[in-house]
């Protein structure tokens, strides 16, 4: 079985020629590379690639920038209907090893978990660059959507992930209302809800060296906002729409594979 990575880039022309180089050395492994338009030419250097990778390397260029999580679900809607056991996910900007992705990889092939989450908060994990603040921030981030939507993991905003692809599959069939880096948080709250078994494999992530960070603090407040309200509609107003999948027929093909 061959595994798929989804990576979305908005100029990453500085970048994307060692990404791609690096994830080419892994076997079995197919690239799709999500471009947002960018003005500096990192889609037309993904098309080089492609036309030298012996149809490992496919290109998606969508019209305009729309965010982190249409990027994700328009990739992932595309991969879905191939033949790969195993989906990840990471970013371009070299923060994301790519020499660590086999061992995402190994996590839900070997059927440790559904969901494989390459975090910086369990034992093994770090991140060696960054601020006080900014690692405040992050932890701070994740302690709050770990109190108020129940998860038992420590760091549900990474974007560094593997999934099973029948997971993966069963997940989209519901609308994911984020945009930013919430999306990653509510795909592992759907995943939770789910059933679905979810592992931490230690990273070290590094901030990026070339290039502009899309942080923005808007991205910060969208996915606060959305985990206040999840929390509010869970606990409060008592209607959790995801907990209907224990019983949906769709989970039953994942339940019987990897699934606790």
């Amino acid at each position: 079985m061959r595994n798929c990575v989804v990576v979305p880039t908005y100029n990453e022309a500085e970048n994307i020629d060692v990404v791609l180089e690096e994830l080419l050395k892994i076997e079995d492994l197919d690239i799709l590379i999500v471009d947002d338009s960018s003005p500096d030419g990192t889609g037309e250097m993904v098309q080089d690639w492609k036309l030298r990778s012996d149809g490992r390397v496919e290109l998606l260029s969508r019209s305009e920038k729309n965010g982190l999580g249409g990027a994700y679900q328009y990739g992932f809607s595309q991969v879905l209907k191939e033949d790969y056991e195993v989906i990840c996910e990471m970013d371009a900007d070299l923060s994301h090893d790519p020499s660590s992705l086999p061992s995402l990889i190994k996590a839900v092939s070997s059927g440790q978990g559904d969901l494989a989450i390459g975090s910086r908060y369990v034992k093994g994990g770090q991140v060696p660059d960054w601020p006080f603040w900014r690692r405040f921030i992050s932890k701070g981030g994740n302690i709050y959507a770990r109190l108020i939507l129940g998860l038992k993991i420590n760091d549900a905003t990474a974007g560094f992930r593997a999934y099973n692809s029948q997971l993966l599959s069963n997940i989209l069939q519901y609308p994911i209302k984020a945009g930013g880096y919430g999306f990653q948080i509510e795909m592992t709250y759907i995943t939770s809800n789910m059933g679905a078994k979810i592992v931490e494999v230690p990273i070290t992530f590094r901030d990026r060296v070339r290039g502009k960070s899309k942080m923005g603090i808007n991205i910060v407040i969208e996915a606060i906002l959305l985990v206040s309200w999840w929390g509010f509609r869970d606990r409060v107003l008592r209607r959790n729409k995801y907990r209907d999948w224990q019983e949906n027929p769709l989970l039953a093909d994942t339940n019987n594979g990897t699934n606790s």
